[in-house]
């Protein structure tokens, strides 16, 4: 059983970390088995967060107005972090936006993990959902879901209890996590002179904060205002 390691768990505003923005992050830093420091931030997406993560998360654009984005809270995720490894439900997901962030802002985030997910899936078949807060319920551990820090604080534990349940040492060792990405451009002045034009020109309300875009980001939605409103 791993006992140091870091409990990790984001919220976004979708699940495509190719499309989609982390708009939380917590985490919890386990020394033999116990806490020994936290991490929670939100994160400014630099677009609209939809009806559906709100009802979801609580999180609205309120809530991040304020906040920093991710290249001034990823330095200091990254401190946190340290080496160690990543303990996620699903935590290739929470992984994969980690490392399109970090490599996106020129760091290094090669680490190994382990998974609840897994680990339910390969001991639990029988349950009806192997969902953090259907396996939750099952072992009463209190939970408040979707919300960063508690959901890693409730990925501890049912790893704990996991670990209790079936003391199967080969099935909890942690594995080297694999996310291929590459560093993406930000959105260049040109880019944004036409976007801003477009916009101005068909009076369109936009979900996006057309200054924090990458150059990707910044083409696929010009070419979707022409192909919906022409030049």
């Amino acid at each position: 059983m791993l006992t140091t390691y870091l409990s990790v768990d984001i919220e976004t505003t979708g699940l495509d970390p190719r499309m989609d923005k982390i708009i939380q992050i917590g985490a919890l830093r386990v020394r033999d088995g116990e806490v020994t420091d936290t991490f929670q931030t939100y994160v400014n997406p630099g677009r609209k967060i939809s009806e559906r993560i709100t009802e979801l998360t609580g999180i609205r654009d309120k809530t991040v107005a304020d906040a920093p984005v991710i290249g001034d809270v990823l330095p200091e995720f990254l401190t946190f972090a340290g080496e160690e490894v990543l303990l996620g439900h699903h935590v290739i997901f929470d992984y994969s936006f980690l490392k399109r962030a970090a490599v996106n802002g020129g760091y290094p985030f090669e680490r190994q993990g382990m998974d609840t997910l897994k680990i339910a899936r390969r001991f639990l078949p029988e349950l009806e959902s192997r969902s953090l807060p259907f396996l939750c319920k099952h072992y009463g551990i209190s939970h408040r879901a979707h919300d960063a820090l508690a959901d890693a604080s409730a990925t501890m534990e049912l790893y704990h209890r996991l670990c209790q349940a079936f003391p199967v040492d080969a099935e909890y060792k942690p594995e080297q996590l694999i996310y291929k990405v590459k560093k993406e451009t930000p959105v260049t002045q040109r880019q944004k002179e036409r976007l801003y034009a477009l916009i101005d020109k068909h009076k369109l309300d936009v979900d996006y904060n057309v200054e924090m875009l990458t150059r990707n980001e910044a083409s696929r939605f010009t070419d979707k205002i022409l192909a919906e409103y022409g030049r």
